[in-house]
């Protein structure tokens, strides 16, 4: 097949947050990118991954395309090619590409090792990628043994078990704690990096009463529009922390923003409240504990978890390699394979010429039921004769030396005057 898989991108690994945003990609643009590269003819196979951690693009090429898809990038979000931000971009080719997007794919490249939310976006990339209409025989190929292998690793590993974020294990703790609640009402308050990754988490949640509160009200209503949750102005904060079932504070104080004097401005509580605490340094009081009714969890009850999770993903680490490399050998052995596609359909093609050719010569004189007979045996008997000269192709193709016997199958059944179908 001609040819090589490359990538260029850019991730957690070569640049810090500050830059990783500015080339980050929404849907819309993801879309708008494909859609160039379909319409201009730049390349016939394309996956873009666009994620908090990373974006990247993933293609198949005879030609170095890194210049134009950067390019491409630059114009979308609106800078000069030549900014700084582009020599933190990583080239890979051939085999280091492939195996590449295998690692990121299973969760091995994640900033959270195992994060489970990575092959829900590289599904999602490979979606837009079929939809523009740039996945061919290659990428289909690629991308449908990845997700086996990543069926393979949940099910014969522990590497995806649990929780192993700070806002995916908060996640969790909220809906444990109200399992036995109908509807229950969830206020979060903060949106630095941890709060906005647990309100992405809430939205698995079956609730409708999530809100969210932000010293920033702007801020609060993007990601609230995006998660189709509810927006309480900081300076209500009272009437959120009154109604809410659970109160999770993100906020980045010098000292406790939830103290019993503001639970008790907000009415105090009249049941139950769940308290939880995500911030360094704390932002709910050790004396809110002491509240008849309030049940605190500060970060260390979920640090914990999440350690625990960590250390049993890290260990299944060579487990997943192990499926990784078998995975690897496997979509191996299928390229190689496709060097050797166009013979085998031209050697078929050539002996089902003959086949016809002598079936129009011979069935004049039959019945049908002769006729049904001859067919079914001679079907049968070119399968037969096709199937050692195929064998030996796939076995050159595994020893890397196709070409000789390409040549001699080629000479013996004259091929290059058949056209493949």
């Amino acid at each position: 097949m001609k040819g090589i898989f490359r990538s260029i991108g850019i991730s957690y690994k070569e640049a810090p947050v500050e830059l990783r945003e500015i080339v980050s990609l929404s849907e819309n643009e993801t879309r708008s990118i494909l859609q160039f590269v379909k319409d201009q003819g730049v390349c016939q196979e394309i996956i873009i991954i666009s994620t908090c951690n990373r974006t990247e693009f993933h293609y198949f090429s005879d030609i170095d395309l890194s210049d134009q898809l950067i390019g491409l990038l630059c114009i979308t979000k609106g800078f000069s090619p030549k900014n700084d931000i582009t020599s933190y971009f990583k080239k890979l080719n051939g085999e280091l590409a492939i195996r590449h997007l295998f690692r990121v794919s299973l969760g091995l490249e994640a900033l959270v090792i195992g994060d489970m939310q990575i092959s829900n976006q590289v599904k999602r990339a490979y979606q837009w990628t079929a939809d523009a209409q740039l996945a061919g025989p290659f990428m289909h190929r690629l991308m449908h043994t990845i997700f086996f292998t990543n069926k393979r690793v949940v099910q014969e590993t522990p590497f995806r078990d649990g929780a192993a974020s700070v806002s995916y294990a908060a996640a969790e703790l909220i809906e444990e704690l109200t399992a036995n609640i109908h509807n229950p009402s969830i206020l979060v308050i903060g949106l630095g990096e941890i709060g906005a990754d647990l309100c992405r988490n809430l939205t698995k949640l079956e609730t409708e009463n999530v809100v969210i509160c932000n010293r920033t009200l702007a801020i609060a209503e993007e990601l609230a529009k995006s998660c189709g949750f509810k927006v309480l102005p900081f300076g209500e904060l009272e009437k959120g922390i009154k109604e809410a079932h659970v109160v999770v504070s993100s906020v980045n104080m010098s000292s406790p923003l939830i103290n019993p004097a503001l639970i008790e401005k907000a009415g105090g509580i009249d049941a139950f409240k769940f308290f939880i605490d995500l911030s360094v340094p704390r932002s709910v009081s050790n004396d809110v504990d002491q509240i008849n009714g309030a049940f605190v969890y500060n970060i260390d009850h979920i640090q914990s978890k999440v350690t625990e999770v960590q250390d049993s993903r890290l260990a299944s680490i060579p487990l997943v390699e192990s499926i990784l490399e078998e995975a690897l050998v496997e979509f191996d052995e299928w390229d190689k394979e496709m060097i050797v596609s166009p013979t085998i359909h031209k050697i078929k093609d050539a002996l089902e010429a003959i086949r016809q050719e002598e079936l129009t010569r011979y069935l004049k004189n039959v019945n049908d039921k002769e006729a049904e007979i001859i067919e079914r045996v001679t079907k049968s008997m070119m399968q037969k004769i096709i199937k050692l000269p195929v064998l030996q192709l796939k076995a050159a193709c595994r020893r890397g030396d196709p070409e000789n016997l390409i040549e001699i199958l080629n000479d013996l059944f004259d091929l290059e005057k058949n056209p493949v179908k």
